[in-house]
């Protein structure tokens, strides 16, 4: 039996903070207490000092690229990334090559994480203007949701037809997760400055491109639509002061029928930072004016918004360096997600708990995921200690992402994850993971 005691750990759970220990026994949390001592002389002890131990954090957007990009990150690179980040579970989208839009390539993609994820793992499956077959064949047990791409990004699934959309809209039961960017406002503003500039449009500009507009006329209308058909809907990345009229916090997260996400670029980054930060912060939707970031803040603690997410999307320093428009969207987040998080409660932002809860708890009840998400007896040992005052600098030698950057390149953290446990096996501590993908796929209480 593999057993792992953790002592002496301020342990962040549904809102408290409390000094104790916790149990594991083989994949189980099995105990939490004020003084837990061990059972067998083969239990290792584990001194957390007073640092916090947290559930694992849960991803609900990630692009680990694999299959057809694998030269910008894949499975094992970006998941091994997402532990060393205290991320121990993760929501991987459809925009592969081939897309994930039937049941054959998202089952095949399944296959490749249950033998190189070290971190547990679902996928969703794609919707496009006409796989509505595919998509009702999809099991609510074992996959996450369905994702639609109401504006274009990288990987050419835009869901354009109204009727397809309607119809899937009211179709499927399952959870329907939306990229909402609406196509003719960003083409037309794209044409304007391409009459300016020409294709080397300063990306200083792309937050007009793809514009508040853009995104709240797409919101607003995929809102409207799960309102009229009762489907269940998650809104991806919102970017937006606009957009935070569109969402409640009036009713508990248990009965929304509509939810919403913010991601860590949106919350740290504004147009100011395009002046030194360039393609590294373009993203889609864009990071936008420091109006709009003050206003998702104001939304993520009033629980308008129900989610913090990444959205991590690796592409390479090349592509990176093109000009803007052949520079893709997109950067990798999953390592220092969470750490910026921290960063924003030293800041005063935001405390722990609530952290937890965005980070943690409410993907896990969002898309009802068995036995995690929570430190709870029974649950799966899924835990990250965080300690508060460690600095450490970002710098290439202790990224892991396969693209080798990251948008907080040199940046100094003031806390640091030094133990991330999946399934009750110790994966990383500090700066080293175990070669041991020991992710599980994430099943769900639908």
């Amino acid at each position: 039996m593999n057993t792992i005691l953790i002592k002496n750990a301020k342990i962040v759970n549904e809102g408290v903070i409390f000094e104790g220990d916790v149990l594991i026994e083989n994949e189980y949390i099995v105990e939490i207490g004020e003084s837990i001592s061990p059972k067998l002389s083969s239990c290792k002890i584990i001194d957390a000092e007073g640092s916090y131990l947290i559930p694992g954090a849960i991803d609900d957007q990630v692009h680990f690229r694999e299959p057809g990009l694998t030269h910008k990150g894949d499975i094992a690179s970006e998941s091994k990334a997402a532990v060393a980040g205290g991320i121990t579970s993760y929501i991987e989208q459809p925009n592969t090559i081939p897309n994930a839009i039937t049941q054959e390539v998202l089952e095949e993609k399944y296959q490749i994480a249950a033998r190189t994820s070290y971190a547990n793992y679902s996928f969703m499956m794609g919707g496009t203007n006409d796989n509505l077959e595919e998509i009702l064949k999809t099991n609510p047990k074992n996959v996450a949701g369905i994702k639609l791409f109401l504006g274009s990004s990288t990987g050419n699934m835009l869901v354009d037809n109204e009727e397809a959309l309607e119809k899937i809209f009211s179709s499927t039961k399952m959870l329907i997760a939306v990229h909402c960017e609406d196509e003719n406002t960003i083409k037309a503003n794209l044409e304007r400055y391409k009459l300016q500039f020409g294709d080397d449009i300063p990306v200083e500009f792309h937050h007009l491109i793809r514009s508040e507009e853009a995104c709240y006329l797409s919101s607003s209308k995929a809102i409207a639509l799960a309102k009229k058909t009762g489907a269940r809907l998650h809104v991806f990345h919102l970017s937006t002061a606009k957009e935070m009229e569109l969402f409640t916090n009036k009713i508990p997260l248990e009965e929304k029928q509509i939810t919403a996400e913010v991601c860590i670029h949106h919350l740290w980054f504004t147009e100011e930072d395009y002046k030194s930060k360039g393609n590294f912060i373009k993203w889609n939707p864009a990071v936008k004016t420091a109006n709009d970031r003050k206003v998702l803040w104001e939304a993520l603690l009033d629980d308008r918004i129900d989610v913090i997410a990444t959205d991590h999307a690796p592409h390479t320093l090349e592509e990176k360096k093109k000009i803007y428009t052949q520079a893709p969207s997109g950067g990798p987040l999953v390592q220092h997600a969470l750490v910026a998080m921290f960063e924003a409660n030293h800041q005063g932002k935001i405390s722990i708990e609530k952290i937890v809860e965005k980070m943690c708890h409410n993907p896990a009840k969002i898309f009802k995921i068995e036995k995690r998400g929570f430190i709870k007896l029974g649950y799966f040992a899924d835990l990250v200690i965080v300690n508060p005052s460690l600095p450490w600098n970002v710098k290439p030698e202790n990224i892991f992402y396969k693209c080798g950057w990251s948008p907080f390149d040199g940046y100094n953290f003031k806390s640091r994850i030094t133990h991330t446990f999946v399934n009750g096996e110790l994966v990383y501590q500090n700066f080293k993971v175990k070669e041991i993908p020991v992710g599980k796929r994430l099943l769900f209480n639908r």
